[in-house]
């Protein structure tokens, strides 16, 4: 069954069923994708999602590229995972792996995302609505009930004045003690989690000195050297794992 994005598609009381069957109209985007795209006709049975935890079921009435008009027959209501994530991680100079570290961060389950300037940061721009584009695929793909929330870029000096913030920790490259992941999560003294990555030039001393003094704990990610987006992917799915 095929999903569509619509935030502006309010949940109704989760505590009681549908008494009768309501109608909706998908915005001109979702509309196009949907009729022009995955040729759905009249009849046809689609998914959509609110991205605040409602997961709805329809049936097309009308097939309109435009505005396509659907019945929607009953929802389901989805709590939250046990834990929350906020990644901050500075953007790769290939925005394609930028895109696909957001991707499967989307389908294995992220609540924030928040792309910091770093002094080695070697791409400095970003196209907030393309990255948007790719979360709400992702979401779509996925069948994701929440739709993370994608941060404005910032500098790491902006970002750490913002803080604090919950089970901070930080993966770098310096030869300099670290705790190893796992248990740094298992210690963690709530189920809520900032975890910040660094740029392909690494942090500078200066940089990790700052975020320690901010309690920001160094963390291992294992013996080999990542890439950034890797190292963004491995946490994701690290957490996902170690709080099922």
């Amino acid at each position: 069954m095929f999903s569509f994005y619509a935030p502006e598609l309010e949940g109704p009381d989760r505590s009681k069923p549908l008494l009768s069957s309501f109608p909706f109209v998908l915005n001109k985007e979702e509309s196009h994708h949907g009729v022009q795209v995955l040729r759905m006709v009249k009849g046809d049975k689609v998914q959509i999602l609110n991205g605040k935890g409602y997961i709805f079921e329809a049936e097309i009435l009308k097939a309109d590229p435009k505005a396509c008009h659907l019945q929607i027959d009953t929802f389901t209501f989805e709590e939250r995972r046990p834990y929350s994530f906020h990644l901050v991680i500075a953007p790769t100079k290939n925005i394609d792996r930028m895109e696909w570290l957001l991707e499967k961060a989307t389908e294995i389950g992220i609540d924030q995302i928040t792309p910091i300037l770093c002094q080695n940061s070697e791409r400095r721009i970003l196209n907030p609505e393309r990255l948007e584009k790719v979360i709400v695929s992702a979401v779509k793909q996925s069948g994701q009930a929440y739709m993370p929330e994608l941060n404005s870029l910032r500098s790491i000096s902006d970002f750490i004045k913002l803080g604090p913030y919950p089970n901070a920790m930080v993966a770098h490259c310096r030869n300099t003690p670290k705790t190893v992941f796992s248990e740094a999560i298992k210690n963690g003294k709530t189920r809520e989690f900032t975890i910040l990555i660094g740029p392909e030039g690494d942090f500078t001393e200066i940089e990790l000195d700052s975020l320690i003094k901010q309690d920001f704990i160094p963390i291992s990610l294992g013996k080999s050297r990542l890439r950034t987006e890797t190292a963004g992917l491995l946490v994701c799915a690290q957490l996902a794992v170690l709080n099922t």
